[in-house]
Protein backbone atom coordinates (compact mmCIF):
# COMPACT_ATOMS: atom_id res chain seq x y z
CA UNK A 1 0.00 0.00 0.00
CA UNK A 2 2.55 2.35 0.78
CA UNK A 3 4.31 1.42 -2.76
CA UNK A 4 0.75 2.56 -4.31
CA UNK A 5 0.52 5.53 -2.14
CA UNK A 6 3.97 6.77 -3.35
CA UNK A 7 3.78 6.28 -6.74
CA UNK A 8 -0.09 7.52 -6.81
CA UNK A 9 1.18 10.74 -5.32
CA UNK A 10 3.91 10.94 -7.79
CA UNK A 11 1.40 10.82 -10.42
CA UNK A 12 -0.69 13.23 -9.10
CA UNK A 13 2.32 15.93 -8.81
CA UNK A 14 3.52 15.65 -11.63
CA UNK A 15 -0.31 16.16 -12.65
CA UNK A 16 -0.29 18.99 -10.75
CA UNK A 17 2.82 20.31 -12.77
CA UNK A 18 1.31 20.39 -15.94
CA UNK A 19 -1.30 21.65 -15.02
CA UNK A 20 0.68 24.84 -13.79
CA UNK A 21 2.66 24.72 -16.50
CA UNK A 22 0.00 25.08 -18.96
CA UNK A 23 -1.98 27.42 -16.76
CA UNK A 24 1.15 30.07 -17.24
CA UNK A 25 1.56 29.54 -21.07
CA UNK A 26 1.32 32.74 -21.57
CA UNK A 27 4.64 33.14 -19.62
CA UNK A 28 6.22 30.62 -21.18
CA UNK A 29 5.22 32.46 -24.67
CA UNK A 30 6.59 35.57 -23.54
CA UNK A 31 9.98 34.00 -21.83
CA UNK A 32 10.36 32.10 -25.14
CA UNK A 33 10.34 35.57 -27.68
CA UNK A 34 12.53 37.19 -24.75
CA UNK A 35 15.17 34.82 -25.39
CA UNK A 36 14.83 34.94 -28.96
CA UNK A 37 15.20 38.73 -29.14
CA UNK A 38 18.07 38.56 -26.17
CA UNK A 39 20.21 36.61 -28.10
CA UNK A 40 20.44 38.96 -30.97
CA UNK A 41 19.48 42.40 -29.43
CA UNK A 42 21.44 45.41 -30.87
CA UNK A 43 22.55 43.45 -33.57
CA UNK A 44 22.25 44.88 -37.38
CA UNK A 45 21.88 41.47 -38.96
CA UNK A 46 19.87 40.06 -36.08
CA UNK A 47 18.18 36.44 -36.85
CA UNK A 48 20.55 36.25 -39.63
CA UNK A 49 23.01 35.28 -37.35
CA UNK A 50 21.04 31.48 -37.14
CA UNK A 51 21.59 30.76 -40.88
CA UNK A 52 25.07 32.34 -41.17
CA UNK A 53 26.38 29.93 -37.61
CA UNK A 54 25.00 26.39 -39.31
CA UNK A 55 25.95 27.53 -42.82
CA UNK A 56 29.86 28.70 -41.87
CA UNK A 57 29.93 25.18 -39.46
CA UNK A 58 28.83 23.46 -43.32
CA UNK A 59 31.33 25.52 -45.17
CA UNK A 60 34.46 24.61 -42.50
CA UNK A 61 32.90 20.37 -42.14
CA UNK A 62 32.41 19.96 -45.78
CA UNK A 63 35.83 21.93 -46.91
CA UNK A 64 38.01 20.77 -43.81
CA UNK A 65 36.91 16.90 -43.27
CA UNK A 66 35.15 16.60 -46.68
CA UNK A 67 37.78 18.01 -48.99
CA UNK A 68 40.88 18.41 -47.05
CA UNK A 69 40.72 15.08 -45.57
CA UNK A 70 38.71 13.05 -48.24
CA UNK A 71 35.86 11.97 -45.64
CA UNK A 72 33.27 12.59 -48.50
CA UNK A 73 34.41 9.38 -50.48
CA UNK A 74 31.73 6.94 -50.16
CA UNK A 75 29.28 9.31 -49.03
CA UNK A 76 27.13 11.33 -51.96
CA UNK A 77 25.37 14.19 -51.18
CA UNK A 78 28.18 15.04 -48.78
CA UNK A 79 26.95 18.69 -47.78
CA UNK A 80 23.65 17.37 -47.68
CA UNK A 81 24.49 14.76 -45.25
CA UNK A 82 26.80 17.12 -42.91
CA UNK A 83 23.82 19.68 -43.04
CA UNK A 84 21.39 17.24 -42.04
CA UNK A 85 23.38 15.58 -38.88
CA UNK A 86 23.85 19.32 -37.56
CA UNK A 87 20.53 20.30 -38.06
CA UNK A 88 20.15 17.52 -35.48
CA UNK A 89 22.86 17.72 -33.23
CA UNK A 90 22.36 21.70 -33.36
CA UNK A 91 18.75 21.24 -31.91
CA UNK A 92 19.98 18.63 -28.80
CA UNK A 93 22.76 20.64 -28.38
CA UNK A 94 21.01 24.05 -28.02
CA UNK A 95 18.57 22.80 -25.88
CA UNK A 96 20.80 21.57 -23.83
CA UNK A 97 22.86 23.96 -23.24
CA UNK A 98 19.99 26.68 -23.17
CA UNK A 99 18.57 24.94 -20.24
CA UNK A 100 21.13 24.43 -18.35
CA UNK A 101 21.70 27.84 -17.78
CA UNK A 102 17.87 29.18 -17.50
CA UNK A 103 17.26 29.26 -13.91
CA UNK A 104 20.81 30.31 -13.03
CA UNK A 105 20.22 33.17 -15.72
CA UNK A 106 16.49 34.05 -14.81
CA UNK A 107 17.66 34.63 -10.56
CA UNK A 108 16.18 38.03 -10.54
CA UNK A 109 12.91 36.96 -12.16
CA UNK A 110 12.90 33.82 -9.68
CA UNK A 111 13.46 35.77 -6.32
CA UNK A 112 10.61 38.26 -7.35
CA UNK A 113 7.86 36.49 -9.33
CA UNK A 114 6.13 32.85 -8.70
CA UNK A 115 6.26 31.03 -12.01
CA UNK A 116 6.52 27.42 -12.15
CA UNK A 117 10.46 27.07 -12.63
CA UNK A 118 10.09 24.20 -15.36
CA UNK A 119 9.37 27.56 -17.63
CA UNK A 120 12.98 28.20 -17.60
CA UNK A 121 14.05 25.41 -19.37
CA UNK A 122 11.40 24.93 -21.30
CA UNK A 123 11.64 28.48 -22.88
CA UNK A 124 15.00 27.11 -23.98
CA UNK A 125 13.19 24.41 -25.47
CA UNK A 126 10.95 26.52 -27.64
CA UNK A 127 13.81 29.04 -28.61
CA UNK A 128 15.89 26.19 -29.48
CA UNK A 129 13.34 24.62 -31.73
CA UNK A 130 12.39 28.02 -33.73
CA UNK A 131 16.33 28.20 -34.48
CA UNK A 132 15.92 24.59 -35.89
CA UNK A 133 12.99 24.93 -38.35
CA UNK A 134 14.94 27.94 -39.71
CA UNK A 135 17.80 25.40 -40.49
CA UNK A 136 15.23 22.67 -41.76
CA UNK A 137 13.76 25.54 -44.47
CA UNK A 138 17.86 25.18 -45.47
CA UNK A 139 18.02 22.01 -45.32
CA UNK A 140 15.53 21.36 -47.37
CA UNK A 141 16.63 24.18 -49.66
CA UNK A 142 19.67 22.25 -50.19
CA UNK A 143 17.82 19.20 -50.88
CA UNK A 144 16.05 20.26 -53.84
CA UNK A 145 19.67 22.20 -54.95
CA UNK A 146 21.59 19.18 -55.51
CA UNK A 147 18.22 17.86 -56.72
CA UNK A 148 17.27 14.76 -54.10
CA UNK A 149 14.14 16.55 -51.89
CA UNK A 150 13.04 14.09 -49.21
CA UNK A 151 10.04 12.97 -51.29
CA UNK A 152 9.73 9.48 -50.03
CA UNK A 153 7.83 7.67 -47.42
CA UNK A 154 10.85 7.72 -45.07
CA UNK A 155 10.70 11.58 -44.15
CA UNK A 156 8.59 10.10 -41.60
CA UNK A 157 11.59 8.97 -39.69
CA UNK A 158 12.19 12.68 -38.95
CA UNK A 159 8.65 11.93 -36.71
CA UNK A 160 9.99 9.85 -33.77
CA UNK A 161 13.66 11.29 -34.28
CA UNK A 162 12.59 15.00 -33.69
CA UNK A 163 10.53 12.90 -30.74
CA UNK A 164 13.62 11.72 -29.43
CA UNK A 165 15.68 14.57 -28.85
CA UNK A 166 12.84 16.72 -27.73
CA UNK A 167 12.01 13.98 -24.87
CA UNK A 168 15.85 13.30 -24.11
CA UNK A 169 16.81 16.95 -24.58
CA UNK A 170 14.04 18.28 -22.54
CA UNK A 171 14.52 15.59 -19.55
CA UNK A 172 18.31 16.28 -19.57
CA UNK A 173 17.88 20.29 -19.46
CA UNK A 174 15.26 20.02 -16.38
CA UNK A 175 17.99 18.09 -14.62
CA UNK A 176 21.44 20.06 -15.16
CA UNK A 177 19.07 23.30 -14.85
CA UNK A 178 18.42 22.24 -11.38
CA UNK A 179 21.83 20.63 -10.63
CA UNK A 180 23.38 23.84 -12.03
CA UNK A 181 21.92 25.88 -9.58
CA UNK A 182 23.97 23.89 -6.68
CA UNK A 183 26.91 23.05 -8.43
CA UNK A 184 27.89 25.83 -11.24
CA UNK A 185 30.42 23.98 -12.49
CA UNK A 186 27.46 22.14 -14.26
CA UNK A 187 27.54 24.38 -17.23
CA UNK A 188 30.90 24.20 -17.89
CA UNK A 189 30.77 20.56 -17.87
CA UNK A 190 28.11 20.59 -20.25
CA UNK A 191 29.91 22.85 -22.47
CA UNK A 192 32.56 19.99 -22.89
CA UNK A 193 30.37 17.43 -23.11
CA UNK A 194 28.64 18.17 -25.85
CA UNK A 195 31.50 19.03 -27.71
CA UNK A 196 32.57 15.49 -27.59
CA UNK A 197 29.10 14.23 -28.40
CA UNK A 198 29.19 16.37 -31.67
CA UNK A 199 32.31 13.93 -32.85
CA UNK A 200 30.66 10.82 -31.28
CA UNK A 201 27.84 11.09 -33.45
CA UNK A 202 27.50 10.13 -37.53
CA UNK A 203 27.57 14.04 -38.14
CA UNK A 204 30.62 14.19 -40.14
CA UNK A 205 31.14 10.35 -40.66
CA UNK A 206 28.46 7.68 -41.61
CA UNK A 207 27.61 5.02 -39.07
CA UNK A 208 29.03 2.27 -41.38
CA UNK A 209 32.26 3.77 -41.29
CA UNK A 210 31.95 3.17 -37.00
CA UNK A 211 31.24 -0.10 -38.04
CA UNK A 212 33.85 -0.99 -40.02
CA UNK A 213 35.95 0.28 -37.27
CA UNK A 214 34.89 -1.86 -34.31
CA UNK A 215 33.02 -4.24 -36.10
CA UNK A 216 29.71 -6.49 -34.55
CA UNK A 217 29.44 -6.43 -31.14
CA UNK A 218 28.30 -4.40 -28.02
CA UNK A 219 30.51 -1.53 -28.72
CA UNK A 220 28.33 -1.18 -32.06
CA UNK A 221 25.04 -1.55 -30.27
CA UNK A 222 26.24 0.91 -27.55
CA UNK A 223 27.20 3.56 -29.96
CA UNK A 224 23.97 3.00 -32.37
CA UNK A 225 21.58 2.61 -29.61
CA UNK A 226 22.52 6.42 -28.18
CA UNK A 227 19.26 8.05 -28.17
CA UNK A 228 22.32 11.00 -29.94
CA UNK A 229 23.17 8.93 -32.63
CA UNK A 230 19.67 7.34 -33.32
CA UNK A 231 18.28 10.93 -34.04
CA UNK A 232 21.27 11.80 -36.44
CA UNK A 233 20.86 8.89 -38.43
CA UNK A 234 17.02 9.14 -38.04
CA UNK A 235 17.25 12.83 -40.16
CA UNK A 236 19.64 11.65 -42.53
CA UNK A 237 16.99 8.01 -43.37
CA UNK A 238 14.58 11.35 -43.76
CA UNK A 239 16.64 13.97 -45.73
CA UNK A 240 19.52 12.18 -47.07
CA UNK A 241 18.13 10.72 -50.25
CA UNK A 242 21.42 10.32 -51.80
CA UNK A 243 22.41 8.16 -49.52
CA UNK A 244 19.49 5.54 -49.33
CA UNK A 245 20.93 2.91 -51.16
CA UNK A 246 24.69 4.05 -51.08
CA UNK A 247 25.28 3.11 -47.18
CA UNK A 248 24.09 1.00 -44.85
CA UNK A 249 21.75 1.81 -41.76
CA UNK A 250 21.52 -0.11 -38.43
CA UNK A 251 18.70 -2.68 -38.59
CA UNK A 252 15.34 -2.45 -37.29
CA UNK A 253 16.45 1.88 -36.96
CA UNK A 254 12.24 2.81 -36.26
CA UNK A 255 12.10 0.47 -33.71
CA UNK A 256 15.13 1.40 -31.78
CA UNK A 257 13.79 5.11 -32.40
CA UNK A 258 10.40 3.92 -30.99
CA UNK A 259 12.13 2.40 -27.86
CA UNK A 260 14.72 5.40 -27.40
CA UNK A 261 11.51 7.44 -27.46
CA UNK A 262 9.86 5.08 -24.68
CA UNK A 263 13.11 5.67 -22.34
CA UNK A 264 12.89 9.22 -23.21
CA UNK A 265 9.57 9.79 -21.88
CA UNK A 266 10.32 7.89 -18.47
CA UNK A 267 13.01 10.16 -17.94
CA UNK A 268 11.07 13.08 -18.52
CA UNK A 269 8.82 11.95 -16.09
CA UNK A 270 11.64 11.17 -13.62
CA UNK A 271 13.93 13.84 -14.05
CA UNK A 272 10.98 16.76 -13.80
CA UNK A 273 10.23 15.00 -10.21
CA UNK A 274 13.43 15.21 -9.38
CA UNK A 275 13.32 18.79 -10.33
CA UNK A 276 10.24 19.51 -8.46
CA UNK A 277 11.99 18.32 -5.24
CA UNK A 278 14.67 20.05 -5.70
CA UNK A 279 13.35 23.86 -6.88
CA UNK A 280 12.12 24.44 -3.23
CA UNK A 281 15.45 25.96 -2.72
CA UNK A 282 16.19 27.88 -5.86
CA UNK A 283 15.97 31.06 -4.34
CA UNK A 284 17.46 30.88 -1.47
CA UNK A 285 20.47 29.03 -3.60
CA UNK A 286 20.26 31.98 -6.07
Amino acid sequence: MIGTSSYSGTLSGAWRSLRDIHAHREMLGLLIRRDLKARYKDSALGFVWTLIRPLTQLAIYYIVIGKFLSAERGIPDFAVYIFTGLTAYSLFSEIIGGSTASIVGNAGLIKKVYLPREVFPLASVGSALFNFMIQVVILLAATIAVGEPPLTVEIFYVIPALLVILTFGTALGLLLSAANVYLRDIQYLVEVVLLIMLWASPVVYSWEMVKSFVGEGLLLEVYTNNPVTLAVLGFQRAFWVGGHDAVAYPEDLLLRLVIALGFGIVFLFGFQRVFSRLQGNFAQEL
